[in-house]
């Protein structure tokens, strides 16, 4: 399945909603405005939460930790590399890697070394817009959930 995510550039906090490839909304995302890191709520459109993102501050990297229902299933640590953007980390669904290219426009992610997702950031957007394939088999969200963290840590301007 393919996936749009496009933020609003004069949105007050990271709020928007993430789109398949026919225009139908799928997904929310909710960021929370006034807090020391960030804070984000992936939800379904009746706004049950599905995953929720915290940054974790006073760190050499960026690190994220993804929770769902209240339990840590991931936590992405960016790897220390000078050329590339590199990810390896392990959750409850596998073992993952995420490799981007030197503008940190485009990355693979793979799951158990196979590839599960694609993601492609447009270069003249005046605001933040994605396009990701998802593999049938993947949980959407979760990988969604990864892609904010991307977006977190190299395009929203909070190393």
């Amino acid at each position: 399945m393919k996936y749009i995510i496009r933020q609003r550039v004069f949105s007050l906090g990271d709020n928007f909603t993430i789109k398949n490839e026919y225009g139908e909304d799928c997904f929310r995302v909710y960021g929370k405005v006034f807090s020391f890191g960030n804070k984000l709520r992936l939800t379904d459109l009746q706004g049950q939460e599905l995953y929720y993102i915290e940054q974790k501050l006073f760190r050499f990297l960026p690190e994220y930790t993804i929770y769902q229902n209240g339990t840590p299933v991931a936590k992405v640590k960016k790897n220390f590399t000078l050329f590339r953007p590199s990810f390896d980390f392990t959750s409850t669904f596998g073992n993952y890697n995420i490799d981007g290219n030197f503008f940190a426009y485009d990355f693979n992610i793979f799951k158990d070394g196979v590839p599960v997702a694609l993601v492609s950031k447009k270069w003249f957007s005046f605001s933040d817009t994605y396009g990701v394939s998802i593999s049938d088999s993947e949980d959407a969200a979760f990988l969604l959930a990864l892609v904010i963290v991307l977006d977190q840590i190299y395009h929203d301007g909070n190393k």
